[in-house]
């Protein structure tokens, strides 16, 4: 992109509410290294010229590191963020009207909000573990940020169904709403995202992302211990329902690429920094091609007649049956394999994402990047849980709950976001995880 065009956009970005600044003008920008296909599937797709599209991608990048930093620097008074429609503008909400300023600071619009996004995000928890008993008229629930509320879809006439469910969940109704949706989401199982496999038994579904020794897809898709076809390979490890993910290792003579059939081409993946919410999405599919949208709400649950499904992303580009198990990207970054969905690519739909890093983490995998293998994730071996307030040292491959506080180097951090730690995620080197005391 020309570098006085740069300066331009950043302007306009500006005065709209997101700072891009010094980033865009003195490195490589994310429109620089984007696809070209990309670039015409998001212009096509979202309305906008290819020149707004390269100039969204740049922003959608300086948003995603700003939203990081900010969720450091706020802690528990962190209550969402989002982009607006243009995705220019990023708003950062916050439980704490004194730290408005910090979110100004930084060059996003801030907002005040009731609940932190920790707080929702446990009180969806309580809906997840009662996901077995949850009415047939409800086909889903997710967390809304821009609501700063749980919203549960329902079918029309089902809502006083939802609203006796979400009680005995002990939900306390002024962090709830109901909204009728016509969504029915199944599984996406007999089509092909990305490059096509054969599945145990007959079917295909698509290759996800390549990582180390094979690839990821839909959980869906094959029970652990099937045998895949073109590529040949062994399903290493499967959770559906619950998780909608998979992985599968290759037998030797197949070469794993950090690439993604955008049908025709290929796309390079650079990695896997998760986009905030109002990002564009793009997902490749053997069915309906390369088609993209916007995210529009994560951490949400949906109902398959198989079981519910937790922890998806949800957005608003379309899919058809053959698409399952495909790739889903913002710019050169991974976001998700397909999981499942309502609509088709004629009238519109609502497709769920299974989250990338979920898969690297749950099985230890390095995804195949631009750069090389990528490592992610600890073994996914015996853990421990540090209680809030535990004033222990700081140990890898440890799982650290909301609130945990622990030692390290000399100082004390507590938790603010929980995860499992593995070297390299020390607490001086991930202020995204922890607040030093």
């Amino acid at each position: 992109m020309n570098r006085k065009l740069i300066a331009a956009a950043t302007a306009a970005v500006t005065a709209a509410g997101l700072t891009i600044a010094v980033a865009l003008t003195t490195s490589a920008t994310a429109a620089d290294t984007a696809d070209p296909a990309l670039l015409v599937a998001m212009a096509r797709d979202l309305g906008i010229s290819s020149e707004q599209a390269r100039e969204r991608l740049d922003a959608e990048k300086v948003a995603g590191q700003t939203d990081a930093a900010l969720k450091s620097r706020l802690g528990p008074a962190y209550a969402g963020s989002w982009l607006d429609s243009t995705g220019h503008t990023l708003t950062v909400a916050v439980t704490d009207p004194a730290l408005a300023s910090a979110v100004r600071s930084r060059g996003a619009v801030a907002t005040t909000a009731k609940h932190s996004a920790s707080a929702l995000d446990s009180a969806k928890i309580k809906l997840d573990a009662k996901a077995t008993t949850a009415p047939d008229a409800v086909p889903g629930w997710y967390v809304d940020v821009r609501a700063n509320k749980i919203v549960v879809l329902t079918h029309a006439g089902g809502e006083a169904q939802a609203k006796a469910w979400t009680a005995e969940s002990g939900l306390r109704g002024d962090m709830v709403a109901f909204e009728t949706s016509t969504e029915n989401p199944k599984p996406l199982i007999d089509v092909v995202g990305g490059n096509a496999y054969g599945l145990p038994g007959g079917g295909r579904c698509s290759i996800g992302f390549a990582v180390e020794g094979g690839f990821v897809t839909a959980g869906h898709c094959g029970a652990a211990g099937g045998r895949t076809s073109n590529p040949g390979g062994t399903i290493q490890g499967s959770s559906f329902p619950g998780n909608d993910y998979a992985w599968v290792r290759t037998d030797a003579g197949n070469t794993p690429r950090a690439l993604v059939n955008r049908y025709p081409g290929t796309v390079p993946v650079a990695g896997s920094q998760e986009a905030p919410v109002g990002s564009s999405v793009c997902r490749s599919g053997s069915t309906t091609g390369w088609r993209c949208g916007t995210i529009q709400q994560k951490n949400a649950s949906v109902t398959y007649p198989e079981g519910t499904i937790t922890g998806l992303t949800r957005t608003n580009a379309c899919a058809e049956p053959g698409d399952s198990g495909g790739s889903w990207l913002t710019g050169d970054q991974a976001q998700g394999v397909t999981s499942g969905g309502s609509g088709n690519c004629q009238s519109g739909g609502t497709i769920y994402f299974q989250p990338v890093t979920e898969i690297l983490q749950a099985y230890n995998l390095r995804l195949m990047t631009s750069a090389g293998p990528t490592t992610t994730t600890p073994p996914t071996s015996t853990t421990t849980t540090t209680p809030p307030g535990g004033g222990g040292s700081w140990a890898p491959y440890t799982s650290y709950a909301d609130g945990a506080e622990v030692t390290y180097g000399g100082a004390s951090y507590r938790i603010i976001q929980p995860h499992t730690s593995v070297p390299g995620w020390e607490p001086p080197n991930t202020p995204a995880l922890w607040q030093r005391l």
